[in-house]
């Protein structure tokens, strides 16, 4: 069980970093090229939209195996 804790744990971190460098990335391109602009913000929602669905996920699964476990 600690290893699937281990995993979940590299996981989330993986993929906090990445929405963080995704979301750096979209700001330099929003201050460089400002006609794209209302697309990168548009791609900054769905961004967070879809982190805040990851982080829920593995919420649930915490209180999965902390109550069956």
């Amino acid at each position: 069980m600690s290893i699937i804790n281990e995993l979940s744990s590299v996981l989330i971190n993986l993929i906090r970093l990445g929405v963080i460098f995704r979301i750096i990335y979209c700001c330099i391109h929003i201050a460089i090229n400002e006609d794209d602009s209302k697309q990168y913000k548009k791609r900054i929602k769905n961004i967070l939209s879809i982190y805040v669905f990851v982080e829920s996920i593995f919420q649930i699964k915490d209180l999965i195996i902390g109550y069956f476990g």
